[in-house]
């Protein structure tokens, strides 16, 4: 945890600071019961069907080794844009990328499903327009990123279980996803036909793989959260019908979804301020270890400790009377959910000095300087850390839990039974472990000491860009991988 402010402050302040701390501490053995509980859902989620951590069979059973090559077409759905991509795999690790980027409204969010998919088809054919369209007899093949769980039944089928990250789009529930866009595709009389569904954290793992010739996990860590892994087929036991083109495979990707781990709340460290946030969501007692962790969230939660400091009565006795955080002021700005975003914590952490707090505060949120003291400017920086930090060290569960289900090694540090010779890479991607200053190393603390420090060494963490546009299309040689 982040050290508290400095001693200067009154005991009173101190006093509810300690306690705000220790709301959010995680003991060496809270980590360790935490991951425990995961890997038990994961166990759960691969023997039973419709379990809040899915653990979606892929039916992808291999991992690019970075020889495939090829041009394909590719779109992603999974926040705030939709993207529409070229990709060209060279081989030899290497691929090139066209791309352009749609807003997507929160009209289109909350409103009709058949308007976001008609949006879609829209935006790829102005992206071949762009390109130049393919002749009139040729239709492009595309892969299609979709970032929310999905019930995947085939390569290219998947039936929406839930929204996620503010989507809740009507009448796409049940749903297959990718008859959705091709109705929209084939309405707006656009030249593709999509034929495979990914999920961005697959995407994630495959592009690893393809950069550095195998990936065991891929994982995202930013305005939501979600991971996938290979996973033998015999511990799939849920998965009672086997494709024939898969029936000699021994390993399949795993979504796990784990966004939903512990909706139960059985081992998460939920404090007033993630309940508040959870209540008025569009999905309340839903993703809880999304909730916790993610970019989309944590801002919100740092907002909402903060809203509470400031409206806490003056400390007893105080004369004048003194508040705890700003002179008992907020700003209209301020006032609004969401208001705090998960960036500004970023630049935060960059800069925590009271001056530079200060001026965020003033420039971003509506202060006036003389609101925002230096005692006041350092309580935001350790509040901000505090949420930050909680994210990562929960972030090592996820993680930690995934090494022990594949054997790599147990809780503790003790050596799986399956050896690790070489290093073990991690792919992953999102704002926050890619642009949060210390992210990871916050991670792989808590991951000493959930699997000891050998298991920790061993893993490579790193950055795979653009996975959900190059991992959407490395999905069409996907039977040719098989292990």
């Amino acid at each position: 945890m982040p050290p508290l402010p400095n001693s200067d402050a009154p005991q009173p302040i101190r006093d509810v600071l300690d306690s705000i701390e220790t709301q959010f501490q995680l003991t060496d053995e809270r980590l360790r019961d935490i991951t425990a509980h995961f890997v038990k859902m994961y166990q759960v989620g691969l023997q039973h069907g419709h379990e809040p951590m899915a653990m979606i069979p892929t039916f992808v059973t291999g991992v690019p080794d970075g020889t495939e090559t090829g041009t394909f077409m590719a779109v992603d759905l999974g926040g705030t844009n939709f993207r529409v991509c070229e990709v060209q795999l060279e081989g030899n690790h290497k691929f090139s990328l066209k791309q352009k980027k749609f807003k997507v409204t929160d009209e289109l969010k909350t409103g009709p499903a058949v308007d976001l998919f008609d949006y879609m088809a829209k935006c790829v054919g102005d992206f071949m327009k762009e390109l130049g369209n393919p002749p009139a007899h040729e239709c492009l093949h595309l892969g299609m990123t979709f970032s929310f769980p999905v019930e995947q039944t085939a390569l290219g089928a998947g039936r929406l279980l839930t929204w996620t990250k503010g989507f809740s789009a009507t009448g796409a529930i049940g749903n297959d996803v990718v008859q959705l866009l091709q109705d929209s595709l084939d309405k707006a009389e656009v030249q593709c036909k999509c034929v495979a569904l990914v999920n961005d954290t697959v995407g994630t793992l495959l592009t690893r793989g393809y950069l550095t010739g195998g990936c065991f996990l891929g994982a995202i860590f930013g305005t939501g959260t979600n991971g996938a892994y290979v996973e033998d087929m015999s511990a799939v036991t849920k998965l009672k019908k086997i494709d024939p083109s898969i029936k000699n495979a021994t390993k399949m990707i795993i979504n796990t979804e784990w966004g939903a781990f512990d909706n139960a709340r059985h081992v998460l460290p939920l404090t007033r301020w993630d309940n508040a946030l959870d209540r008025i969501s569009i999905n309340p007692r839903y993703q809880a270890f999304e909730k916790l962790i993610s970019g989309m969230y944590l801002g919100e939660i740092a907002r909402n400790v903060l809203i509470y400091l400031i409206d806490l009565p003056p400390i007893p006795g105080s004369n004048p009377p003194r508040y705890y955080l700003f002179n008992g002021h907020s700003t209209k700005k301020f006032n609004v959910q969401y208001g705090f975003d998960t960036e500004l914590l970023s630049r935060i952490k960059s800069d925590p000095s009271p001056a530079a707090v200060r001026g965020l505060f003033v420039e971003e949120l509506g202060y006036v300087p003389y609101q925002v003291s230096d005692l006041d400017a350092q309580i935001v920086a350790w509040v901000c850390d505090l949420v930050a930090t909680r994210s990562a060290a929960l972030s090592a569960c996820a993680v930690a839990a995934t090494l022990i289900q594949c054997k790599y090694v147990q809780l503790g540090g003790e050596p799986g039974e399956r050896e690790i010779d070489s290093s073990l890479e991690l792919g992953v991607d999102g704002s926050l472990v890619e642009f949060y200053p210390g992210f990871e190393d916050t991670m792989r603390k808590s991951l000493r000491v959930i699997v000891g420090e050998r298991a920790e060494k061993l893993l490579n963490v790193g950055m795979a860009k653009d996975g959900s546009g190059v991992g959407g299309n490395l999905y069409f040689d996907c039977f040719d991988w098989s292990y």
